[in-house]
């Protein structure tokens, strides 16, 4: 279940996948198979090359990209990982 999130964060998050940036959204996240984690990252990009080139760089692999049809594909990030990444990106959250 996501929660926490604003309509506007959403659309700013789809307006830069939608210019091929490499777009980061997170927001509280409760799903019981992740107990350990109370919030995601979402890491998309319209450009999946892109994308599986910065997931690279992480040891993400391409199999890990959520598929989208309405070309909204991205990486979640979780826990350990989720932390890590954003430290490395510059990326500063009070979620985490």
């Amino acid at each position: 279940m996501a929660f926490g999130i604003k309509k506007r964060d959403v659309t700013e998050w789809k307006r830069k996948i939608d210019q091929g940036e490499i777009a980061f959204l997170t927001h509280y996240w409760l799903d019981d198979r992740f107990p350990h984690c109370k919030s995601v990252t979402k890491v998309g990009c319209k450009d999946l090359e892109n994308l599986k080139e910065w997931g690279r760089k992480y040891h993400l692999q391409p199999e890990w990209i959520h598929h989208r049809k309405d070309g909204y594909s991205h990486f979640d990030l979780l826990g350990d990982k989720q932390a890590e990444i954003l430290s490395r990106e510059g990326i500063e959250n009070p979620m985490l």
